[in-house]
Formats: C-alpha cells, sequence, structure tokens
C-alpha cells in the first residue's frame, strides 16, 4: 500500500497506525532517503538541489515498491509530478490519496523544519501546488480519503475498512 499526498496529509501519522493494527512494516520517505543519500529532504535540497532531491525522492519511491507485500510506504509529495512515478504507482500496490485542503496543509505543515518548500513560498506555495497536484493524485489513487476532518484514527480506520473488502480472507482490522 501506497500512501500519497500533500506534505502535512498525515501520511507518515497515518502509515504508522496502519503498520500498528496490520503488523505490516511501514517504510517513510524521510527515511528511506536517508538510507538512500543520508540525508534529510532538507539537506538534501540546501546542498544538492531540487534535481537532485526530486530524483532520490523518486528512488525511495521504487525501493519503497520494491518492497515485499504487504507493506506500507509513504510517498513524498512530489513524487507525483513525474510521470514515471505516476506510471509506477500504478502498478499492483493499492495507492492511498490522503487529501488535505490548503488550510490543513497550511496548519500541519507551515514552520516544521524538514518541509524546506514552505520557508519561502507558504501559502502561496500550497495553493499552487495542491492545483497542480490533486489531478495527478487523483489520476492513480485507488481510494481518496479526505483528512481535513477526521482524526489520523479515523482516516486509518477508514482505509482498513476498505482493505477489509479487497481482502476479506486476511482479517487487517483489529
Amino acid at each position: 500500500m501506497i500512501l500519497i499526498g500533500m506534505m502535512g496529509a498525515g501520511k507518515s501519522t497515518v502509515g504508522r497506525l496502519l503498520a500498528h493494527h496490520t503488523g505490516w512494516p511501514f517504510l517513510d520517505n524521510d527515511e528511506l532517503l536517508l538510507q538512500i543519500v543520508g540525508k534529510t529532504p532538507r539537506a538534501l535540497l540546501a546542498e544538492d538541489g531540487e534535481e537532485t532531491l526530486r530524483a532520490s525522492e523518486s528512488a525511495a519511491l521504487r525501493m519503497g515498491l520494491a518492497s515485499p507485500a504487504p507493506s506500507i510506504v509513504s510517498a513524498a509529495g512530489g513524487v507525483i509530478l513525474d510521470p514515471d512515478n505516476r506510471r509506477d504507482l500504478q502498478g499492483d500496490a493499492a495507492v492511498i490519496w490522503l487529501k488535505a485542503n490548503e488550510a490543513t496543509v497550511g496548519q500541519r505543515a507551515m514552520g516544521a523544519a524538514h518541509r524546506p518548500w514552505l520557508d519561502t513560498g507558504g501559502a502561496g506555495w500550497i495553493r499552487a501546488a495542491i492545483a497542480e497536484r490533486n489531478p495527478l493524485y487523483a489520476s492513480v489513487a485507488d481510494l481518496m480519503v479526505e483528512v481535513d476532518r477526521s482524526s489520523s484514527k479515523k482516516v486509518a480506520r477508514e482505509i482498513l475498512e476498505w482493505l477489509q473488502r479487497f481482502e476479506p480472507c486476511r482479517s487487517v482490522l483489529p
């Protein structure tokens, strides 16, 4: 299962909750980046530039997609911009889009040390990124869950219930 969406949508939090309830391993984008290049996204962007960061995020996505199933992978928000990544996301893994509006992303992501995109762009960057990315997220998602008015626990529960409908032989619910 791959979790996609904007920064601040809750991919890491929901991914950890899902892993707790299913027993499946959780592979977080930032942790995969550290394994691949030994840097955080912020450091990678500052030291090596956006092109290197995007390529590294794509490599982290491929690493997550190659992990033994079942597993839960949170993808960097920007991987959706690359057509090759979108094609890869349309493989066998279920793709869950955690959809957050501008206010939610701003509230959750602004001021976070590991989110360099917001240092200079702020609300304008969020607005433009959502407008560009939402149609792309929608194009690959098997399930869309709106996160604006739901707790992470409710979002995880909705995903678990959806999974249960597709894996009736294996209980994924606690």
